[in-house]
């Protein structure tokens, strides 16, 4: 009984520290040549996808949820409602839960490749969908702005493939260093 307890304060201890790095993560953001100007990368879904891996499913949803809520207390939102924050937050948890539960299958490196790839793919397609039917209505209405529902295909689409595979190829680097501790951590846990 003891155990579980140090064990679930060592969880959220550890979910608050990797929320941070999130966040802090989250105000690295950087615009891509070619792309719309509101479209940013950052790779604040990495905390998430690690909190997730090593405590599972809900730790990574979490970390996604406490790194948005701060960043909306910090920056706010062009809108007053927190469209942005909400896409980031389902973008981050359609990347985040696929590639874990993928991996769960398949708990290799290459399992974590085939996993990452479905994440990517996974978050393109669904955030490409909601844009479409909701987020860039929603700025439309909120912000006066025209009809950009026009832009799913040419930009949303691949700029989240992009991100992706960015997010992919930096966490595989830190995967395959992290691996043999993240695994010893594993079974501590």
């Amino acid at each position: 009984m003891v155990k579980r307890k140090r064990l679930n304060v060592k969880a959220y201890v550890s979910i608050g520290m990797l929320s941070s790095i999130a966040y802090l993560l989250m105000l690295l953001n950087f615009p891509l040549p070619l792309f719309p100007n509101f479209l940013f990368v950052d790779f604040s879904d990495l905390p998430a996808l690690f909190a997730a891996l090593i405590f599972g499913p809900l730790a990574g949803i979490l970390v996604e949820f406490i790194k948005n809520v701060l960043n909306y207390i910090a920056t706010g939102s062009q809108t007053g409602i927190p469209v942005g924050h909400i896409a980031n937050f389902i973008a981050g948890i359609v990347f985040v839960l696929p590639t874990y539960f993928v991996y769960n299958k398949l708990k290799t490196r290459k399992g974590m490749t085939i996993a990452l790839v479905a994440g990517t793919i996974i978050m393109a397609v669904v955030m490409s969908a909601l844009n479409y039917i909701a987020i860039l209505p929603a700025y439309t209405l909120l912000m006066g702005f025209p009809d950009m529902r026009n832009l799913v295909v040419p930009a949303i689409l691949p700029f989240n493939i992009l991100k992706g595979v960015m997010m992919s190829v930096i966490f595989m680097l830190l995967f395959m260093r992290l691996q043999v501790w993240m695994n010893k951590n594993l079974k501590s846990v």
